[in-house]
């Protein structure tokens, strides 16, 4: 009777730590899926402000049309692999993707920021004034998501490599989550135009 008892609490306690890992996990997943909503959304103001600055900037830049045709495309392709890395956040080569376009997308504003110096009516213009200022805000905003968003990953990679979550993970498919790295260092910084 007492060897029976003894498995009885023993499979209790078996099953109550398989369900607490499993249930971190799942949290701990979810969490990481709502930070990354957090960047989607930033992102996709990003992504909404560029026209208007593309738009903006085309009036005064007349003779820059790759310039500016380069940052549309780089813009469409990074809103295109957020659409990829929105569907399953921690997929590895889902952020991989999105970390190499939103670089090109910060190099082509880059470069359209140091051709936008030789138009000095562009930058008097308050459209154009109001635009880059949002989108230095959002760029600041999409950082602390970004952040957010890989403290989240870790926390649940480093639940999911513990003893005993890793038993649970393992068994029950819980796949490593990726960071959402910073783009090359070269062009990481928001580009910086001052129009006074």
């Amino acid at each position: 009777m007492g060897i029976l008892i003894f498995l009885v609490v023993l499979i209790l306690i078996v099953g109550f730590i398989l369900m607490d890992g499993y249930n971190g996990l799942v949290t701990l997943r979810n969490r990481y899926k709502n930070a990354y909503s957090q960047i989607d959304v930033q992102l996709q103001r990003r992504y909404d402000l560029i026209p208007n600055l593309v738009e903006t900037a085309k009036g005064y830049m007349k003779h820059e049309r790759e310039t500016l045709e380069a940052v549309i495309t780089a813009r469409n392709a990074a809103l295109s692999a957020n659409s990829r890395a929105a569907r399953n956040p921690g997929d590895p080569s889902a952020m991989q993707q999105l970390g190499d376009a939103e670089g090109a997308l910060t190099g082509a504003l880059g470069r359209l920021m140091v051709l936008s110096e030789a138009y000095p009516d562009l930058k008097a213009d308050q459209t154009m004034t109001r635009v880059m200022e949002e989108l230095s805000s959002t760029e600041n905003k999409v950082a602390f998501a970004r952040q957010s968003f890989n403290d989240a990953i870790t926390l649940y990679n480093t639940k999911r490599e513990v003893f005993p979550s890793n038993l649970v993970a393992n068994g029950f498919n819980f796949a490593a989550a990726e960071l959402l790295e910073e783009v090359a260092p070269e062009v990481k910084a928001a580009p910086r135009v001052s129009f006074s």
